[in-house]
């Protein structure tokens, strides 16, 4: 191994640039999941180009999946010269809604200094172009290389990866006889490994009530009223005993390192009109309120007593509150994954990244999961992890943007993890 790759990589500096600006100018925005099949093409049309065999696949029946947003993914392959490991790099190509508050064009891909913005930059479209490069200096270099290299674009990451990476495990594509290394360039900091991330619950919680006619509430009951007495319990109760616990896990930020519940949306009563409806609303005392919760928990907490938590304090409610009735719907849940500091891929990027930047990398645990938990549970592959270029409090922010330079400088830890992995 020679510093040779790395002048490779500093020589596409502008060809890093262009595919970056080139990703971000796909608005592949989730929900509902649009311009996925453009970005595939896109994708095709590049790594064909280097002799990558492609395919593509559609999630059908997934959640999200339709004939107007159909959830396309693909995966490319090069074969190495003889047999032995192979690498996927795996990124999801979604990004979240644009929101307010940009001061430049959220699908321009705008260059200044040493930063591209647009939404999808940082989380992870310059992962995804940091990987392309990588690769390609890497197989310039080393034609002669053993084993074989994948690189995925996957649907969906951002409500869940459904409709991506799950579908692709359920299929066998992660399946550890044929992708032993996996590689998520997700924006983490150039400067760490990511092993894994805590767990999710989301629930829908519904309380009931009786419609009567707003002048004479005492002949109904306010279910909104019923909700806000969930609310107080849970500011009371839940989230001072969540706060007292905290995990072993190298979780960032600090703040993540203890569990956490996010309100996600709340509504009760009437529908809300249309944006040009002038009229006023109707008299009446809701009979129905529903908040879905987003309960992010730690691997020291059972799956199971975090959802009988909120159970047993919707019950203890019932129990005091007069007329008190709710429903509860769990949406989805997510089981902590965590991947050994001393699996192969583990040990190849810290070694790598000791070569590139001159200092060990930090360990860390992601406050949000990501498509390891897919790779990990369904496809039974343990040998994963997210590394990749991007601060990752910028995700999902207005004015979104990635480092040039870190995008550099994280395609030459994965080339030279290249080179550990698949030279002789």
């Amino acid at each position: 191994m020679t510093d040779a790759i790395f002048r490779r990589i500093d020589d596409a500096r502008d060809d890093l640039v262009t595919l970056t600006q080139d990703l971000i100018r796909i608005p592949t925005l989730n929900p509902p999941g649009e311009n996925y099949a453009a970005i595939c093409d896109y994708l095709d049309k590049r790594l064909s180009g280097s002799n990558f065999e492609t395919t593509w696949i559609r999630a059908e029946g997934a959640p999200g999946d339709s004939d107007r947003y159909p959830r396309w993914n693909l995966i490319a392959r090069r074969e190495g010269k003889s047999g032995g490991d192979c690498v996927h790099f795996n990124s999801h190509t979604d990004v979240v809604e644009v929101g307010h508050g940009w001061t430049h064009e959220p699908f321009g891909g705008a260059v200044e200094g040493d930063r591209i913005y647009g939404r999808g930059s940082c989380d992870m479209k310059g992962g995804l172009a940091a990987s392309i490069i990588a690769v390609d200096a890497f197989i310039a270099e080393h034609p002669d290389y053993h084993g074989a290299i994948e690189i995925s674009g996957t649907a969906d990451e951002e409500s869940g990866g459904y409709g991506g990476v799950a579908h692709l495990a359920e299929h066998g594509w992660f399946d550890p006889k044929r992708v032993q290394h996996v590689i998520i360039p997700e924006p983490l900091n150039k400067d760490r490994i990511c092993l894994g991330h805590r767990g999710g619950w989301w629930a829908e919680i519904e309380t009931k009530g009786e419609i009567a006619h707003g002048s004479m509430p005492f002949l109904g009951d306010c279910a909104v009223r019923h909700m806000g007495a969930v609310l107080h319990a849970f500011e009371e109760t839940l989230f001072p005993a969540m706060a007292a616990r905290h995990t072993e896990m190298p979780v960032v930020p600090d703040g993540a390192r203890q569990s956490t519940m996010n309100i996600n949306s709340i509504h009760g009563g009437q529908p809300e009109q249309d944006a040009d409806y002038t009229g006023l609303p109707a008299h009446c005392v809701p009979d129905s309120c529903r908040i879905v919760i987003d309960r992010r928990f730690l691997m020291e907490e059972p799956i199971e007593a975090v959802r009988q938590e909120v159970i047993d304090l919707l019950d203890d409610l019932k129990s005091r509150r007069a007329n008190f009735d709710y429903e509860i719907r769990e949406i989805n849940r997510v089981i902590p994954s965590m991947t050994e500091r001393d699996a192969p891929i583990v040990t190849t990027v810290h070694d790598a990244i000791r070569d590139v930047l001159g200092q060990d990398p930090s360990y860390v645990a992601s406050p949000g999961s990501y498509d390891q938990k897919h790779i990990d549970r369904i496809g039974k592959l343990k040998n994963c992890i997210a590394y990749g270029p991007g601060v990752l409090e910028l995700a999902h922010k207005p004015d979104e943007w990635i480092g040039i330079s870190d995008m550099l400088d994280s395609a030459k830890v994965m080339a030279r993890s290249l080179e550990t992995l698949l030279l002789p």
